[in-house]
C-alpha cells in the first residue's frame, strides 16, 4: 500500500514538472496555454514539490500573484493535513500498543 502511494506521488510530480515545463514552453512560443487552475489542481493531488520546483527552475508563474497565493495555500493546506494523518497514526499506534 504504502509503494502504491509513493508510486502514484513520484507519478503526479513528475507530470506535474512536465506540465509546468509545456506551459512555459508554450508561453514562449505563443501557444495555447496550461489551465492555471490545471497546474493547481496537480499540485492539489500531491504535485506541490514538483509545482515549485518547476517554478524555481524554470522561472514560470514566479511573478502571478493570485497564482501564487493560491499554491502556498494549497501547499499549506497539505502540510496541515499530512500532521493530523500523522498524529492520527500515532494516537492509534499507542491505542493498539
Amino acid at each position: 500500500m504504502a509503494s502504491s502511494i509513493l508510486i502514484a506521488l513520484c507519478a503526479v510530480n513528475i507530470f506535474t514538472f512536465l506540465t509546468f515545463w509545456r506551459d512555459k514552453a508554450c508561453a514562449r512560443s505563443g501557444s495555447r496555454r496550461v489551465a492555471e487552475d490545471t497546474l493547481l489542481l496537480l499540485s492539489a493531488l500531491g504535485g506541490t514539490p514538483a509545482a515549485f520546483l518547476a517554478r524555481h527552475s524554470l522561472r514560470h508563474k514566479t511573478r502571478k500573484q493570485p497564482f501564487s497565493k493560491r499554491l502556498w495555500q494549497i501547499a499549506f493546506a497539505q502540510v496541515i493535513l499530512l500532521g493530523a494523518a500523522a498524529g492520527w497514526l500515532v494516537s492509534v499506534a499507542f491505542v493498539t500498543a
